[in-house]
């Protein structure tokens, strides 16, 4: 069975939202993600919370085409982190059609960020949307195990644990934690491929995943056995950063160039 594609927000982040859309409408992806809020004080976005003409503009681009918005980042879990403020976030998810929220933790005490996760749940219910915890090695999620625990302590039905085949192979994750997760904790993963050698400073685990991922097939990572262990019909968002690709191939064929590169992968796969 073919798994629904997706094009990252971080693969072709140089294209604006409706670009991105008829990009991807023009390649065979089933739809985008977006990033509407930044990562970090001045970090990367598309303001379609902010900016009325860009939200129109990307709206008439799903129209046209048919291609969908399914994943919106980013909400992060800190210390401060207060759910009444998400509200404007929310809303525009659910004005784009959205599906899921990516969701980060960075809260070191487990308990409030527990907490903050299933506030979080609860107010985008209502929306239709799944919040999706990314594990990455340097936050307070480090790994698979860790991200299971916290959306079984939440207990919210739309609580989930996003997989990114990177984190996974740089983190203390293992096939069989992934094989055990529940098919409804999943509600999509995210394909790219990196150096088998890890970077030993956060700073270099960071530069990595966020302009200098491999396409799929071309790393160190074992790909094949994990998408095996997910779910034949699990969403796919092929993330692949690469600001040297992008500079050599352009955003276009960049992107071509990732889609076929996770569909040669995941066809080599078996699912569960």
């Amino acid at each position: 069975m073919t798994r629904p594609l997706y094009l990252a927000y971080l693969t072709a982040m140089t294209l604006r939202p409706p670009e991105a859309i008829r990009l991807a409408a023009k390649l065979g992806f089933v739809g985008i993600g977006v990033r509407i809020a930044p990562v970090a004080p001045g970090g990367p976005y598309s303001p379609l919370i902010e900016d009325k003409a860009l939200f129109a503009e990307t709206r008439a681009a799903i129209e046209d085409t048919g291609v969908g918005v399914f994943d919106v980042e980013i909400v992060r879990f800190s210390e401060t982190f207060r759910v009444e403020q998400t509200k404007p976030f929310l809303e525009t998810c659910a004005a784009l059609g959205a599906r899921a929220v990516l969701v980060a933790g960075d809260d070191p005490d487990e308990g409030r960020l527990t907490t903050s996760f299933a506030a979080f749940c609860e107010a985008a219910a209502p929306y239709g949307l799944t919040a999706d915890l990314e594990f990455m090695p340097w936050t307070n999620v480090p790994n698979v195990s860790a991200a299971r625990h916290i959306v079984e302590g939440a207990g919210a039905a739309n609580g989930r644990v996003l997989v990114d085949a990177l984190h996974f192979g740089r983190s203390a994750s293992k096939l069989d934690d992934v094989a055990a997760l529940p098919a409804a904790m999943l509600g999509y993963a995210q394909i790219c491929d990196a150096p088998a050698e890890i970077p030993k400073s956060v700073e270099g685990l960071i530069h990595t995943a966020r302009v200098e991922r491999y396409l799929p097939g071309d790393g160190g990572i074992d790909l094949v056995g994990l998408f095996a262990r997910l779910p034949a019909t699990l969403p796919v968002s092929v993330e692949v950063p690469n600001a040297k690709g992008v500079e050599r191939y352009g955003a276009e064929e960049w992107a071509r160039r990732a889609l076929v590169a996770a569909q040669a992968v995941l066809a080599r796969t078996t699912p569960r």
